[in-house]
């Protein structure tokens, strides 16, 4: 068990799943978030806790050099979801995702090395391996799977998840890094397909469905993720990788009609837009590893229940998701927060 544990990027959609997971699992231990909320980090996903003794807030850059040996040096260990991570924003200006991702990650590992970090965890994806075909659904992404990136973004995790492997065998750093499968679930920034599906829905809009739509994901939801990130932190092997999912393969054009149904929509509300560049045709993730070595399996993420419950909280909270696609959620940090310090918390 670690007693105090950083967590980099914890005000977006995975990162403030797991605080709220890592706090009801570990009510002994104290989580310190370190985020620079950027256009994806969202304090209010976390508002209720800030004044949670166990919780502290840090608003940082995961690039600064002295501030990360800082928070460092009273550190057991960290889980580093800090990422530019839409692949369409990779595409227009891959510059933001070099310095995040490979840069600000090198400079925490640098961080770790010179303060003896306990433990490292790398919390990755399954794009870093590339695409599968179609026609072979025999076919999944394992640990030994090649790693061949196709888009600016999967190539910066995969460059990133490179500097972890060399920090590991090179400075003995007790590191691991998980891969895993598209999320879903609440608190999920509304420019990934789900909750812009589900809020454009809702609002009477018409969805934006890449090409033909055959693209095929691996979907699981987010507290199975979480729950996973937890068993990888306590009982992971160093230097190992672990891929997470669910077993849980949906084309985007079956997601689609799924979200349709449950709001009571039909396929007129689909527009059909030019397929992105280098749109991979098929992820697929093998779980075998962490069931066998850490005991994990997902047991949160089965269709259609899931997805039901997830369309359910958007529909609950509009005032979250309304906020965002309107830009005033800015305007709330900017008020709530600009008198206060950057550590918020005990």
């Amino acid at each position: 068990m670690f007693s105090r544990v950083l967590i980099t990027g914890g005000s977006g959609f995975i990162g403030s799943n797991f605080i709220r997971h890592f706090l009801a699992a570990r009510p002994d231990a104290h989580l310190t978030n370190v985020d620079a909320l950027t256009y994806s980090g969202n304090r209010e996903n976390l508002r209720d806790l800030e004044h949670d003794p166990r919780y502290t807030f840090i608003h940082a850059d995961i690039c600064d050099a002295e501030r990360m040996r800082d928070l460092f040096s009273t550190a057991d260990a960290l889980i580093h979801f800090a990422a530019e991570s839409h692949v369409d924003r990779s595409i227009l200006d891959t510059r933001p995702f070099i310095r995040t991702n490979v840069l600000g990650t090198q400079t925490l590992l640098d961080a770790a090395v010179a303060c003896k970090l306990k433990r490292f965890v790398q919390i990755s994806t399954d794009e870093v391996y590339g695409s599968l075909p179609l026609d072979r659904p025999e076919l999944r992404f394992n640990e030994d799977s090649a790693i061949k990136p196709n888009s600016p973004y999967a190539a910066s995790k995969a460059a990133s998840d490179m500097l972890v492997r060399a920090a590991h065998h090179t400075f003995g750093l007790n590191t691991s890094i998980t891969r895993c499968s598209n999320n879903f679930g609440p608190y999920q920034f509304p420019e990934k397909v789900i909750p812009l599906f589900v809020t454009n829905l809702i609002e009477n809009k018409k969805v934006p469905l890449y090409g033909d739509g055959l693209n095929v994901r691996d979907w699981i939801h987010v507290e199975d993720h979480c729950e996973a990130i937890l068993a990888v932190l306590e009982r992971g092997r160093s230097g190992e990788v672990y891929n997470i999912g669910a077993d849980n393969e949906q084309s985007n054009l079956d997601l689609t009609r799924s979200i349709l149904h449950i709001l009571g929509k039909g396929d007129e509300f689909i527009r059909h837009v030019e397929d992105r560049l280098g749109h991979d045709r098929r992820y697929a993730i093998d779980s075998t590893k962490i069931r066998r070595e850490l005991g994990w399996s997902a047991s949160r993420s089965a269709w259609p229940d899931a997805l039901i419950s997830t369309v359910d909280w958007y529909i609950k909270n509009p005032d979250w998701w309304q906020r965002i696609k309107s830009g005033t959620y800015r305007e709330f940090h900017d008020k709530l927060y600009a008198s206060r310090p950057s550590a918020v918390g005990h």
